[in-house]
This record gives C-alpha cells, sequence and structure tokens, in this order.
C-alpha cells in the first residue's frame, strides 16, 4: 500500500496530534462539495439541501419551539455520549472508547475522536461539545447564538436542536481523495460540532457524498441525545 498522504498520517499519531488535526480540519470546512446530491436514506429528521453548493435555506428561529428552554451547566462526557453502535457503524475497527480532545477548558468544552484503518478503507470522526456561560451581560443562549453562527454551515440541516447545518467537501492530497463533513448544531446555550470524514487507500477515492453526510448527520443526533446528559430546564426537565 501507498504511504498515507501527510493530513491523514497525522492522524495516526498520539491523541495531542489528533486533537489538534481533528480540531483544525472541522474548524476550516467552509466549501460544499460542488455537486452534493439530496442524501437519500437520512437519518429521520434530516433534509438534504436544497440545491449545490451555492444553496442555502433559513434555519427555523430559534426559540421557535415550545419545548422548554433548556440550560446546560456542563458539557457531557464526550467518549461516552456516542452510542457505541454507531462508533461500530461509521468506524470499523476503531476502539468504542476513543480518545478525548486536549481543549483548553474541559469545563465549557469536551470532545472526542475515533479514527481507524479497515483493509484499505480509512474513517475518522470527532465530536466536540461547547457550553457557553454568558457574561458582561448576554445570556448563556445569546452567546452559544453567536459562537453557532461563527461556525455553522452552508446547507440547514432540520430536526436536530434547535437549530443545525452542514457542509460537505472533497480535498485531494497527494492524488488521494478526502470527503467530509461537518454538523454543526445549537442546543440552547450549547453548540455540538461533528466532523466525519473517509478515504480509500486502494482505489484513491473518497467515499460517497450521502455515505459521509448521513454518517456526520447520525452521529450529531447521537451528540444531541449525549448532550441530555448534562441538561436542565425550567421545568425540570432532564432530556434535551
Amino acid at each position: 500500500m501507498a504511504p498515507l498522504p501527510l493530513t491523514l498520517a497525522a492522524r495516526l499519531l498520539p491523541t495531542a496530534v489528533l486533537a489538534i488535526v481533528g480540531w483544525t480540519m472541522a474548524s476550516s470546512s467552509q466549501h460544499d462539495d460542488a455537486a452534493a446530491p439530496s442524501a437519500g436514506g437520512s437519518p429521520a429528521g434530516a433534509t438534504a439541501p436544497s440545491g449545490g453548493s451555492g444553496s442555502s435555506s433559513k434555519p427555523d428561529a430559534p426559540g421557535s419551539s415550545d419545548a422548554p428552554s433548556v440550560t446546560y451547566t456542563k458539557p457531557p462526557a464526550p467518549c461516552t455520549a456516542m452510542k457505541t453502535a454507531t462508533i461500530k457503524k461509521l468506524v470499523p475497527e476503531a476502539k468504542t472508547a476513543g480518545k478525548p480532545l486536549s481543549l483548553t477548558d474541559p469545563s465549557h468544552r469536551t470532545g472526542c475522536s475515533w479514527n481507524a484503518l479497515k483493509g484499505f478503507d480509512y474513517r475518522w470522526l470527532d465530536v466536540t461539545f461547547e457550553v457557553a456561560a454568558g457574561g458582561n451581560g448576554q445570556s448563556a443562549e445569546k452567546a452559544a447564538q453567536a459562537s453557532y453562527d461563527r461556525a455553522k454551515k452552508t446547507n440547514t440541516a432540520a430536526g436536530i436542536g434547535d437549530e443545525a447545518s452542514v457542509g460537505v467537501q472533497v480535498t485531494t492530497e497527494d492524488g488521494q481523495q478526502t470527503r467530509e463533513a461537518v454538523v454543526v448544531f445549537r442546543k440552547g446555550n450549547a453548540v455540538v460540532t461533528v466532523t466525519y470524514n473517509g478515504s480509500d487507500f486502494e482505489s484513491k477515492k473518497a467515499p460517497g457524498v450521502s455515505e459521509v453526510r448521513d454518517g456526520a448527520l447520525t452521529a450529531a443526533k447521537d451528540a444531541l441525545a449525549g448532550l441530555g446528559k448534562a441538561a436542565t430546564s425550567a421545568t425540570g426537565d432532564q432530556s434535551a
């Protein structure tokens, strides 16, 4: 098998490097695939983009739901917030325990990553949870709204939290394609980012748009459920 491209090879290094690479790719993924089709078989509640990379639709207005306002006091333990079955499906051969990401303030931001090579197929997943505290006259939810607005992607994804968006891009390095999907969603005063990507080192091609996009949306729904473990609400409800 040919040597791994530098970007993907770096992801096989120790946890500190994994954290830096995963967070950087999640933050820098700005362009959708030029021909991203509507994803067939999307998870229930998720909607495909209405057009190509230039299309976008307005998310539901924050606070439009009749559900009680949810406040998160801290992010969840990230590696146990995701379902084992989801990890096994999206990242075959990965250790389901995951690797915690080294982030600057674990009281407000946590993250975990999973990556593995099965045969010639490489998959990577990471999830970060950020809980805003507010301050300086700004509510925690407003602070989270501002954080979401900075990170949101081109296309709206319905049915995940208060508002959600998804972006997909394909990159090529040394002839090797990698396709990556990033889902960003907000629930109350929490913002969650899910990054999922893959490569085939035998064909040099990236996996299909729907596979990567749907995988990221599935992981995002898992993350939303895991986020609820750290929630309290005005009515005492303990779920998100």
